[in-house]
């Protein structure tokens, strides 16, 4: 009997999971076709159907982390600094859900820096959450609720605030537990002219 559109397209979903699966328990070094298939129950053979390479399995992974990340539930907040606040941290491992992407994005960093074409596409994506973050800062600013400078600076210091967070905090939990995640956001932001909410 022929595959229909919907077996293909479930077996898709299937095989996502198993690579989610892989890459929140091993990481982008474990993951391989070996490993998804494994995972999945299957052979390497038919994973080779969907990823001739582990390559496509990475470039798919990559796109995949990218996909449930932005699909991630983010916190409600009004304009200002609230939305500041809330936008760091939605970045910080404060959640299982959240611990879970932040360990895959940062065992991703290798395979990014080794890969030329990957490296430009997480520029990219960074600059993004930036330019983003930049315009949260930019209309903080124009309340009264930030105090001024330019935001696109203020914006790669969050950032890079935030990112630096996460990796102490998924290397040593036990010192960053969430509330002192989230306090050590509100003193950021206390520098930059914003009370806690």
């Amino acid at each position: 009997m022929a595959r229909t559109k919907g077996d293909h397209e479930a077996r898709r979903r299937d095989v996502s999971e198993a690579v989610w699966r892989v890459l929140a328990a091993h990481g982008f070094s474990g993951l391989t076709l070996r490993a998804v298939a494994t995972e999945l129950g299957a052979t390497t053979g038919l994973l080779t159907h969907y990823f001739p390479a582990k390559r496509d399995l990475v470039a798919y992974a990559l796109d995949l982390l990218h996909e449930r990340t932005a699909a991630r539930p983010r916190r409600a907040a009004a304009q200002g600094r609230a939305a500041v606040r809330a936008a760091l941290l939605d970045i910080l491992p404060l959640t299982d859900e959240a611990t879970a992407s932040n360990r895959i994005w940062v065992s991703s960093w290798d395979t990014a820096l080794s890969d030329p074409a990957l490296g430009a596409d997480y520029a990219d994506k960074y600059g993004a959450s930036r330019d983003r973050l930049a315009k949260l800062i930019a209309t903080a600013q124009d309340l009264g609720e930030l105090a001024p400078g330019d935001p696109s600076d203020l914006a790669t210091a969050a950032q890079s605030f935030a990112l630096g967070l996460v990796v102490q905090a998924l290397f040593n939990p036990a010192a960053f537990p969430p509330e002192h995640q989230t306090a050590l956001v509100d003193a950021y932001l206390s520098t930059l002219g914003a009370r806690p909410a």
